[in-house]
């Protein structure tokens, strides 16, 4: 891993990373490909009382209770009720399985390191900055998330 936390992948003419990306309330996101494990269609989860308003609550996945985080709600986006349409990213974290509520998988992109860049100082906090980087690709903007940053340790938050 380098020092942006992202796996490296050596070609001939650079290194390049391999992301996922979707889409958040109308905007674009990408996250590290070695961190997803699976991309699962909506199930209504089971509401944990006192959790995190951006936690969903949880769903059995083949036995394990795993939680599922509203990442408009937790990103500061624009809420929509969840439905049919929309997916669930089962990410690993820091040994942790975490379901990410998104509203659509888009494509899986293979991004130069060098097409990268670091997002600009504007947050209110640097403890709120959810973006690792930004990238822009056919004229879009891509925010690569910090997943470390965007999910706390979810034991502790979710029970």
């Amino acid at each position: 891993m380098n020092e942006r936390g992202f796996q490296a992948h050596a070609t001939t003419d650079a290194i390049e990373r391999e992301l996922l990306s979707f889409r958040v309330g109308g905007q674009e996101y990408c996250v590290d490909i070695m961190s997803v494990r699976e991309i699962r269609g909506w199930t209504r989860p089971t509401q944990v009382p006192r959790a995190e308003k951006w936690v969903r609550g949880v769903i059995n996945l083949r036995g394990t209770v795993l939680p599922i985080v509203d990442l408009a709600c937790r990103l500061g986006v624009s809420v929509e009720d969840a439905s049919e349409r929309n997916v669930i990213i089962v990410v690993n974290i820091r040994q942790q399985t975490v379901g990410l509520l998104v509203d659509a998988v888009s494509d899986i992109l293979a991004i130069a390191e060098s097409d990268l860049r670091p997002p600009p100082e504007i947050t209110s906090t640097t403890s709120e900055t959810y973006i690792k980087a930004l990238t822009i690709i056919d004229d879009r903007m891509l925010r690569i998330l910090d997943l470390e940053a965007v999910l706390p340790n979810m034991r502790r938050d979710a029970a």
